[in-house]
């Protein structure tokens, strides 16, 4: 009887996915959110870039304008601090994921990947922990699959895998989607290659 592993070794991976670059790595596959364009990369180093400059005019001013609070000098420091804050919460937006589907060990691994060192958040779930994987459709349309699972004394958690899918990629979605529900052994999918 053939492996699971082996299944997926003759039925090819689709290199590509929506926004997710899928491979197969020795026993795993793994499946990792491309980078967003360059123009939404610079937004938030832009942000930084003229809060920084707004923060640095208003201690220049406080030092031209007389009074015990400059507003101007006060103005500017909000200002920055406001870009600042939109910066990270563009940068937050961009996070990248990834996961790793582990045969030999049964398990799924979820990345959230982030700019700052040490700032990587990863979650190990063991294949048994998977309820279900989900087609969603997103506005647009666009379609999504997001894991469903729930480790012991647990609230049933949910992560996105692969995001925006177009509509033009359903076959490859589906066949995906049963390749995955085979692999965490869930009723329903039908087989991998069918």
């Amino acid at each position: 009887m053939a492996s699971f592993e082996d299944a997926l070794l003759e039925n090819r991976v689709p290199p590509l996915l929506g926004d997710v670059r899928l491979r197969y790595d020795g026993g795993r596959l793994v499946g990792e959110s491309l980078p967003p364009p360059w123009e939404q990369r610079m937004l938030p180093g832009l942000c930084v870039g003229v809060g920084v400059g707004c923060a640095v005019g208003a201690v220049v001013m406080v030092g031209f304008e007389s009074g015990t609070l400059p507003a101007a000098a006060l103005g500017l420091g909000v200002l920055a601090a406001s870009l600042v804050g939109l910066a990270l919460r563009l940068e937050s937006r961009m996070a990248r994921r990834r996961f790793v589907l582990h045969f030999r060990s049964e398990t799924l691994r979820l990345e959230q990947l982030a700019w700052t060192p040490g700032a990587t958040r990863a979650r190990l779930i063991p294949f048994d922990a998977v309820r279900a994987v989900h087609l969603v459709e997103r506005p647009g349309p666009r379609y999504a699959l997001v894991v469903e699972y729930a480790q012991e004394k647990e609230e049933t958690q949910r992560a996105v895998l692969v995001e925006a899918v177009r509509a033009a990629e359903g076959e490859t979605l589906h066949r995906v989607w049963r390749m995955l529900s085979n692999a965490f052994g869930l009723r329903g999918a039908g087989l991998a290659g069918g």
